[in-house]
């Protein structure tokens, strides 16, 4: 059986990072990209060298849909020359940024940088790797809890990620004729490094979120990359256009 490899954005640190290695250790090669941690992405795709997978790293800014084309081609040049391929299978769309301001004081440049980031980016990304994914292969798009419960300060960033659960829908239905799966993930609250580690390190913070959680505390990278990378397993091949929230039952 042909070897499958995944792109996942901003797989450096936190939640793509885990869900690299997740895919990893079930036999998938991984390319991931990096905005400005090099040291860091280095350390990953050692990582997963370690797991017995081929990796590699790219630098890509993702809110920079000027850079695309020319990230597109250093793709098509890695997958030739590590993988003898001309396509890849699982594109994982991760990579982001928090912002927690409230609604009446949010800037423009503000909502200008979660929009580029978090869906024009993953719009026009998506769309210029299109040729690059092997039919029959799979997108995961990632949410977040916060398109469906509402928490002061996130109404920008939450906004963009309901626009992401609408877009996934429209690229199902377009791609489905490719045989190209296209699902949601949308974690709850996770002790990451995101918007500058408030839930992993206030602990007013997580105690509350903990408290609203059906199974009794906060979530971790763990509970996300084995979601992401089920949902990419063959077994999983007839789930489309779906929104899967991993938030442990929060706001219930």
């Amino acid at each position: 059986m042909k070897q499958k490899i995944a792109l996942i954005t901003g797989g450096s640190r936190g939640l793509g990072r885990n869900t690299a290695l997740q895919l990893a250790s079930k036999g998938v090669d991984v390319i991931l990209t990096f905005h400005s941690r090099a040291a860091d992405a280095r350390a990953v795709v050692a990582e997963i060298e370690q797991h017995g997978a081929r990796a590699a790293a790219l630098q890509l800014d993702t809110g920079d849909s000027a850079g695309f084309a020319a990230f597109a081609e250093q793709l098509r040049e890695l997958l030739q020359s590590h993988w003898q391929r001309y396509q890849f299978d699982y594109l994982v769309n991760n990579a982001g940024i928090g912002i927690h301001t409230p609604f009446a004081e949010t800037s423009e440049a503000q909502f200008d940088q979660l929009m580029n980031i978090h869906f024009k980016g993953v719009f026009f990304l998506t769309q210029r790797l299109l040729p690059l994914i092997a039919d029959g292969g799979r997108i995961v798009n990632l949410s977040s809890g916060l398109a469906r419960f509402s928490l002061p300060g996130y109404s920008a960033y939450a906004a963009m990620k309901g626009a992401i659960e609408v877009l996934s829908r429209y690229m199902a239905r377009e791609l489905g004729p490719r045989g190209i799966a296209v699902n949601v993930v949308a974690p709850g609250a996770i002790e990451t490094d995101f918007g500058d580690g408030l839930v992993r390190d206030n602990k007013e913070v997580n105690d509350f979120i903990a408290s609203q959680t059906a199974l009794g505390r906060v979530g971790l990278p763990d509970d996300i990359g084995g979601v992401i990378a089920a949902l990419l397993s063959e077994e999983n091949r007839w789930i489309n256009a779906q929104r899967i929230e991993a938030s442990g039952g929060m706001f219930l």
